[in-house]
């Protein structure tokens, strides 16, 4: 191939890559739900958390596209499995925010003290990462851009993999500083427009996980019935 080429399948590979993880991770949709979770929090805690939560969502995809369809294998699990228990994770999540008490001026104070470094810590992975950042679905979107990789040319394969990778850089951009600038975009809606603004977040997120665990449910039904008919087919013919 000539470098053209070359170049052509790095742009395509880019292309693809961005295109199937962005929809999937929505970034101006997690925004919110970030902010609610980490109300109270500082300014600088809250940049520090946007940052490590962007990097988390990176190193995810990355592994996720390189090595997804090995590590499932290896644990003898499918996609259907992800979706479904991830599904699940999302669900009670959401849950716990669509029920939430609207905090005042005074609740904020309080957790403004109580949340401290190491809670900033622990929540940058989970929930904050997975599942609200990263979810099932990103992760099998990454997964399936990976297995896209695969070519008999293995210089053509390593090109598309290194045209992969910028396309997850922007995407964990993409979602820093829809993080970043979260609080901004929502102190212009004002109290009542945040508080509405975090009950439809909230709400639509409960229906992704939903959404996540019925399309689990349903390839887990469609392969029973699959192994059924081919059963039946198997005895009728014997």
């Amino acid at each position: 191939m000539l470098v053209h080429e070359y170049l052509l399948v790095f742009g395509r590979s880019f292309l693809f890559a961005l295109a199937t993880l962005l929809p999937f991770l929505n970034p101006p949709a997690v925004a919110p739900i970030f902010w609610t979770l980490t109300e109270g929090a500082s300014s600088t805690t809250r940049v520090a958390l946007a940052k490590r939560v962007a990097i988390n969502v990176g190193v995810m995809l990355t592994i996720a596209m390189v090595a997804g369809n090995v590590l499932l294998s290896f644990f003898g699990l499918s996609l259907a499995i992800v979706r479904v228990g991830g599904g699940l994770l999302v669900i009670a999540s959401a849950w716990r925010l669509v029920n939430s008490p609207d905090g005042g001026a005074q609740s904020a104070a309080r957790a403004a003290e109580s949340f401290t470094p190491e809670m900033a810590k622990a929540r940058a992975f989970y929930p904050l990462t997975f599942p609200i950042s990263c979810g099932p679905g990103s992760i099998a979107a990454a997964i399936t851009v990976g297995a896209s990789l695969r070519e008999p040319d293995h210089i053509v394969s390593l090109v598309k993999l290194v045209g992969s990778l910028p396309g997850i850089l922007v995407t964990a951009l993409t979602l820093y500083v829809c993080l970043r600038f979260a609080a901004q975009f929502l102190y212009r809606l004002g109290d009542n427009g945040t508080a509405v603004f975090m009950r439809l977040s909230a709400f639509v997120l409960l229906c992704l996980g939903v959404q996540i665990v019925w399309d689990g449910v349903h390839e887990l039904l469609l392969s029973v019935l699959v192994e059924a008919v081919n059963g039946g087919s198997a005895a009728s013919a014997q």
